[in-house]
């Protein structure tokens, strides 16, 4: 009867940890809207917007759980351990509204380069054939001249961009993760906390991927004529928007 008791105890925490997990990923859209903005905005391939979003998520996830467990080995009140993840919390908070700022400033300087968008230019070839086509600053030249290769445009997304978002999320706190689940957990054992927090980790990562690529596919439908200059710019504001939201506790 004891290990009835325990194994149904242990799987309650561990359903639990999965609820838990997926409900805090889905009531915070700085879960998965970063990722389906720069994704569009970077037109980054499914296989690349999903590999971002867990290793970010796993990153996440995974700074709660170390705090966790040398908590839980150094015996330290779980009201310690709720501050210091509150000044996570924080510091999280204003990196990513720096990020999404610097983001949105570094879009709107490339949208700024376009002058406006295309425009006619006209070309004289040694042939005596002139011909004009459009032309716009932000990216090169695509028309074609004999014996020359069009230059491919530059559309991606700042290399730094996805690494800034991985330390922004590596110093986001799980803040229901370790009083809800990991403290309850070791009263049972360190096999116990270790499955919780494995099992916070699976739902909350899944929770994301899953989220991104539904918005991500919904975003496809959203109308973009005019607003391909901004695209990156409006990636930064919905990043800051998110970061704005966090230190509103929403």
């Amino acid at each position: 009867m004891p290990l009835t008791a325990g194994l149904s105890e242990s799987l309650a925490l561990c359903l639990t940890a999965v609820t838990v997990g997926a409900v805090h990923t889905l009531l915070g859209p700085d879960h998965y809207v970063p990722f389906v903005a720069m994704s569009r905005a970077g037109e980054w391939s499914l296989g690349k917007t999903l590999r971002v979003t867990a290793t970010c998520g796993l990153a996440h996830v995974a700074g709660s759980v170390v705090i966790g467990f040398i908590g839980l080995a150094l015996g330290l009140a779980v009201l310690r351990l709720e501050t210091l993840e509150a000044f996570r919390g924080d510091v999280a908070a204003w990196l990513m509204i720096g990020f999404g700022l610097a983001y949105m400033t570094w879009g709107l300087v490339q949208a700024s380069r376009s002058h406006g968008g295309p425009h006619e230019h006209s070309h004289a070839h040694a042939d005596g054939t002139v011909h004009s086509h459009p032309h716009a600053h932000d990216t090169a030249h695509l028309h074609v001249h004999a014996g020359h290769t069009p230059p491919t445009a530059a559309a991606a997304a700042p290399v730094w961009s996805p690494w800034l978002l991985f330390l922004v999320f590596a110093f986001g706190p799980c803040e229901p993760l370790i009083p809800l689940l990991m403290y309850p957990a070791a009263k049972a054992s360190w096999w116990m906390v270790a499955a919780v927090a494995l099992a916070f980790a699976t739902a909350t990562i899944v929770t994301m991927s899953a989220a991104v690529v539904v918005l991500r596919s919904g975003a496809t439908f959203l109308p973009a004529k005019g607003l391909q200059h901004y695209a990156h710019a409006c990636a930064g504001a919905a990043i800051l928007a998110c970061g704005v939201l966090i230190t509103l506790g929403l």
